[in-house]
């Protein structure tokens, strides 16, 4: 199921995430769009915009090609 290999792609990218003090979660996956938020030290970075791009997005659209995009909400 696709939730389920988001979930196993952000357990990898929530590991770096913890280790700055902060974390993600799975929203939703619809239409081939990721929902997720950004959470603790991360929620208020201002670096998050190029977490989410360079890193979140780009792990899982590497692993799961039918990701279109990822969202933060």
């Amino acid at each position: 199921m696709l939730r389920e290999r988001v979930e196993d792609v952000l357990g990898k990218v929530r590991a770096g995430l913890k280790k700055e003090g902060g974390d993600i979660e799975l929203i939703d996956v619809k239409d081939g769009v990721v929902y997720v938020k950004l959470k603790g030290a991360c929620g208020t970075c201002p670096m998050s915009t190029l977490t989410m791009k360079n890193w979140v997005e780009s792990s899982i659209k590497k692993e799961i090609p039918e990701v279109t995009s990822v969202q933060a909400v």
